[in-house]
This record gives structure tokens, sequence and C-alpha cells, in this order.
């Protein structure tokens, strides 16, 4: 799925993460049902003041890129995507995405976010091989994955505590020569 306008998909764009998005952020951050697809801490929630600090903080990282996921026609925020963890030397890189407004969950724009976050990693940056994880009970993510192209790749075993049970945490990978077979 080769995407001729860079960071320009059919509904959705990729954009720098504005001043402007923080309160859309901050409710999705006080959101314990996002928090617990979206990351592995404990859905603790945050200011905006602690999420200007961790945008600022990514922005000024030379291993670290932030995007918002924004509707072309209405020009909405409804997620974030980017890059954490990268390795500028061995050209790999974590990629992470969270669809926020739950009205775009299911329509087809994680996966078209996660594509144009891809076709960036793979040719503006030059990545080599693009990492995830995901919790297993995350299904509806790990469809996605899958049919991007990622390949399970591990297990970390019981790894979060969640509602009295524990969960599995898989990473996937995928690599540039593996991508270029998809698109």
């Amino acid at each position: 799925m080769l995407i001729n306008n860079l960071l320009v998909g059919k509904n959705i764009k990729l954009t720098s993460f504005k001043e402007e998005y923080l309160p859309t952020f901050e409710t999705w951050y006080n959101n314990t049902g996002f928090l617990r697809l979206y990351d592995v801490v404990s859905a603790f929630p945050k200011s905006e003041t602690e999420l200007r600090e961790m945008i600022l903080d990514t922005r000024k990282s030379s291993d670290k890129y932030i995007f918002a996921i924004k509707t072309i026609q209405t020009d909405k925020i409804v997620g974030v995507t980017g890059f954490e963890n990268i390795l500028w030397n061995n050209g790999t890189a974590t990629v992470y995405i969270g669809i926020g407004d739950n009205n775009f969950r299911g329509q087809g724009v994680g996966k078209e976010a996660l594509a144009l976050t891809l076709e960036f990693g793979f040719q503006e940056l030059n990545f080599h091989r693009i990492q995830l994880t995901v919790l297993s009970y995350n299904k509806p993510a790990i469809a996605l994955y899958e049919k991007l192209g990622f390949k399970k790749e591990g297990v970390y075993r019981e790894f979060i505590h969640r509602d009295g049970k524990r969960h599995d945490m898989y990473l996937y990978g995928i690599l540039r020569n593996e991508w270029n077979n998809i698109i």
C-alpha cells in the first residue's frame, strides 16, 4: 500500500502535534479504556501540564517522533502515532499508535495511519526494522498489525496484571523488505 503523498492518505493525515491538541489528548489520558490499550503502565490519568512536558520531551529527543492523526474531511485529531527507541546506527525503531476518539475505531483509520507511519519510517527515515509490542487481549490491534505484515516474534509471558489476571505481551516486527513486498 504505497502512499504517494508522504504523511497524507485517503482519509487521514499525519501532522505535527500542536499545543491546541492538548485538551483532547488530556481527555484520552483520562479514559482508562484508552490507556489500557495504549500503554502497559498503570492507567493513571495525566494532566494537560504533564502531557505538555511529555510532548516537549519527545520534540527535544533525537530518538522519538510523534504525529497527530487527523481526518482530512474535518481536520479533527483522532489519535497519535510515532516512533520511539530509535537506534539510528542499527536502523531500528519501535512504532506506536493510539486512536483516542472511539468514533474512529474500527473504521480503518488505524490501518491507514499505521501504514503512513511505516512508510515514513522505511522511506524517509531509512529504517531497516520496525517493531512494536501489544497486549494479548488487544485482538483488534493484533489483527491490524498482522494485516500490515508484522510478524509475531516473541512473547513476554504473563507480562502485565490487569483485573486480577496476568496477560502476555507480544513482540511483533517488520523488516523493510517485508514492507516492500506488501506495498
